[in-house]
């Protein structure tokens, strides 16, 4: 599905992808709940975009701004089902091993998966709770990325949902689906809303 044989190893990729298909349009919504800096998202958008994953709509704004605006594929959600599919079978050999006791082993398969634990908590795949506990029983601190997810997990829900309300409004806006011209030489936070609806 990818002609990136690396996409499929970038969590980051397929955080921004989440987070688009549940209906974050904008750079600013997807960095606030991904956790992520605007520049990484654009570059990773930008990549989405190529391997078809996202489509960009531009529409004409208030005082003829244009507002960028980015929405999942039906590859890039087969795709991220595909992924979470593949990552709820791993949290759930990740909570055998840890109902089961055996430190060493969950270290090991933890190590193994440990790229993917900030996705699996962004996903809501992997309970913060749970994994919480599974980080004090083997005594391991959390990574920066990782304590940004369950920190932010909480108001995540909110959050889409208002994203989501604030956009309906918007429909009657013409807009066209831009295939192409989209680097990031002309993608400057500069056009975007920034202070629309999506912040706070």
């Amino acid at each position: 599905m990818s002609s990136n044989p690396s996409f499929n190893e970038s969590p980051n990729h397929f955080m921004v992808l989440d987070a688009i298909s549940r209906g974050m349009k904008k750079i600013d919504s997807i960095a606030k709940v991904t956790k992520l800096s605007k520049d990484q998202i654009e570059l990773i958008v930008n990549d989405l975009k190529n391997q078809k994953l996202v489509n960009v709509v531009i529409k004409k704004g208030f005082f003829g701004n244009k507002k960028i605006e980015f929405y999942i594929t039906e590859t890039g959600d087969k795709l991220l089902n595909s992924k979470k599919e593949e990552l709820s079978y791993k949290s759930q050999k990740l909570q055998q091993l840890y109902e089961s006791g055996n430190r060493t082993q969950m270290q090991s398969y933890m190590d193994d998966n440990r790229m993917w634990m900030p996705m699996m908590l962004f996903s809501g795949i992997l309970n913060m709770v749970m994994f919480a506990s599974m980080m004090s029983f083997m005594g391991m601190a959390m990574s920066p990325a990782e304590s940004a997810q369950t920190e932010g997990q909480v108001d995540d829900s909110s959050g889409a949902a208002d994203s989501g309300a604030a956009d309906t409004g918007d429909t009657g806006g013409a807009g066209d689906v831009d295939s192409g011209g989209f680097d990031n030489a002309g993608f400057d936070t500069g056009g975007f809303d920034t202070g629309g609806f999506d912040s706070f």
